[in-house]
C-alpha cells in the first residue's frame, strides 16, 4: 500500500470536516482514504473503477494532483469550454472536497 503524503491527508480531513456527504453514514472506524473513495464513487460510473476508464472518457488514476485539481476547478467555475455534464457535477464539491479527490485520484495504487 503506498503511503499518503500529509498534504493529502489534511486535504481528506477537510473534506470530511467541512462536507460532510448527505445521506452516506460513515462507519466510526472508517479510514479518511476510504471515506473520499466513497465521495469519488460517482465519478467511477463515467470514468471506471477506480479512476481507471477503458473507455473513451479520461482516466483519473494516476494523474498530477495538480492538474486533476485546477481541472476540477475549472469544471465548478464553468471555465472548461470543452466540458459537457461535468460543470453541472463538479458544483456539488467544495473546494475541501475537490482537492481530497484530486489528492485520492493523483495516487496510482489502490488506498
Amino acid at each position: 500500500m503506498m503511503p499518503i503524503p500529509y498534504s493529502c491527508l489534511c486535504a481528506v480531513l477537510l473534506s470530511l470536516v467541512l462536507g460532510p456527504m448527505p445521506c452516506v453514514a460513515a462507519p466510526a472506524a472508517e479510514s479518511p482514504a476510504s471515506s473520499v473513495a466513497v465521495l469519488a464513487g460517482g465519478c467511477t460510473n463515467c470514468h471506471g473503477p477506480d479512476g481507471r476508464s477503458s473507455s473513451a472518457i479520461p482516466g483519473l488514476r494516476g494523474q498530477d494532483e495538480a492538474r486533476l485539481r485546477a481541472r476540477m476547478q475549472d469544471f465548478r467555475a464553468g471555465r472548461a469550454g470543452d466540458a459537457t455534464v461535468m460543470t453541472r457535477l463538479m458544483k456539488a464539491y467544495d473546494e475541501a472536497q475537490i482537492a481530497a479527490l484530486a489528492c485520492w485520484f493523483a495516487m496510482e495504487a489502490r488506498p
